[in-house]
This record gives C-alpha cells, sequence and structure tokens, in this order.
C-alpha cells in the first residue's frame, strides 16, 4: 500500500434532486471536470482517482486524462463505491471529495488528511454558518461536536435548536452559538474503509439519508475540523447560478 493518501472521486450519474448533474455543463464545460480540474490544481500531491457507475461518465474523465476505476452501479452509499474502489488502487489513507464540489481547496485536502492523525476512523470537515436561512435548509448539513472536536451528530435538522426563542435565529446567534455546516468532504482510514462496506445501514442513515451516520452508529469516531473556506456543493439548479457567479 501506498503511505500518501489518495484522492478518490465517487461520481455516480443518477441524481434525485438534479439528474444527470455531474454531466450539466457550465461554459461549456461539465460540472466534474470542473471538479476533477481543480483537484489537479490545488492538490497535485495527492494521486487523484474517480470511481464511477457509469460509461458517459467514465468517457468523460478519461478523455480529459483522470485515472478512472469502473465501480458497480448499486452501491447504497459513497462511501461503498469507494471501498470498491481503493481495493484496486490499495492507498492506505482515502480523501473523498465529492464530484459536485468544483470550489474544493488544496487547503481544506490536506486538512482532511491531518485529521487522521489522531487514530479516528474518519475526518470531515465543517464551516460556521452565516445566515439564518441556510441554517434552516435542509440541503445544508448541520454538525455539532464535543469539545475535542469529534462529531456528535449530523443532521439535516437546524442542530443546536434554539429553545428558547422557539427555533427563531440571526446571524448573532449563529456565530455566538457555534452552529457549524458540515461539508461533504471526507478522509478514511483504509481499515475502517473496508469494513464499512460490511457495516449494517443504519436507522438514522435511512432516515437522514446521511451515510456518515452508519458509521456513528457502529461507534467509529469521526473528528470535525473547522474552515473558513465554504465550499459550493451543487444539489440544485439554483446552485450552478452561485457557482456561476463564483467564476466571475
Amino acid at each position: 500500500m501506498s503511505k500518501t493518501p489518495s484522492i478518490i472521486v465517487p461520481a455516480r450519474l443518477a441524481s434525485t434532486r438534479f439528474p444527470r448533474k455531474l454531466l450539466h455543463e457550465v461554459r461549456g464545460k461539465p460540472i466534474i471536470l470542473w471538479t476533477a480540474e481543480r483537484i489537479r490544481t490545488v492538490a497535485p500531491e495527492f494521486p487523484l482517482y474517480f470511481a464511477v457507475d457509469d460509461t458517459a461518465l467514465e468517457h468523460c474523465l478519461s478523455a480529459a486524462g483522470f485515472s478512472v476505476v469502473r465501480t458497480r452501479a448499486d452501491h447504497p452509499s459513497g462511501t461503498d463505491r469507494l471501498a470498491e474502489a481503493n481495493a484496486e488502487i490499495g492507498a492506505a489513507a482515502v480523501i473523498n471529495v465529492q464530484g459536485d464540489e468544483p470550489l474544493v481547496t488544496g487547503e481544506q485536502i490536506r486538512a482532511l488528511a491531518d485529521g487522521l492523525a489522531g487514530g479516528v476512523a474518519m475526518s470531515t470537515l465543517a464551516v460556521p454558518f452565516a445566515r439564518s436561512e441556510d441554517f434552516a435548509n435542509p440541503n445544508q448539513v448541520k454538525v455539532v461536536r464535543d469539545r475535542a472536536g469529534h462529531a456528535l451528530y449530523f443532521s439535516r435538522s437546524p442542530i443546536p435548536f434554539a429553545r428558547d426563542s422557539a427555533g427563531e435565529v440571526d446571524a448573532t446567534w449563529l456565530a455566538t452559538n457555534h452552529c457549524y455546516r458540515h461539508l461533504g468532504l471526507y478522509a478514511y482510514d483504509a481499515e475502517f474503509l473496508r469494513a464499512f462496506s460490511s457495516l449494517e445501514p443504519g436507522l438514522l442513515e435511512n432516515i437522514e439519508k446521511l451515510e456518515q451516520l452508519r458509521a456513528m452508529e457502529h461507534g467509529y469516531r469521526i473528528h470535525v475540523g473547522i474552515t473558513n473556506q465554504p465550499t459550493i456543493g451543487i444539489d440544485t439548479l439554483e446552485d450552478i447560478t452561485e457557482f456561476e457567479g463564483h467564476l466571475g
């Protein structure tokens, strides 16, 4: 096994909220290639692979010179797809960047790798919430941490709940109470990644549709680093407009 973490991007063409979004073109380039080129530019020291389930994605990435591992189409989660891919790649640790995160930064990727240093199974990142409307949005996942920076829970619901104000919050409350939005970026120890695919899917995972809850329900620790560099995860057509705004 290589000692250098590898970045593996799980790329699934089917999407409930935004069908075929990874091939949706922005300024003539598919989203998946915006992400691929960004990773290659900001974190060139890490080997980069794409774990895909579809011929169209495979051809798109291969034609642009990226390494692709073809995986089964029936994986229940992106982490399961990574496990299959890493069985072929053989990395000692895997950094997972989502295919719909075209503004990921090198600092974030290196922070994920550093987050595994404490002996946890997984590491991930979060960014402070600044707007109450984002805190209320179920498409923006929330995370709460313990004093050592380990995740206590992830949810699509606003957590922590502002009981004294019946859930009504503003930017000052969010800043004062350290409310964090989870970023869909992870790093995994390879041994955990192998074990993950054999774990029974969790009750909370199925309710929230958040695969990281499977690890927590089975007793694994997740380190959550805090960054002030938000990314734009593209889940809807409205997110495309926001991404284009960052392109200038």
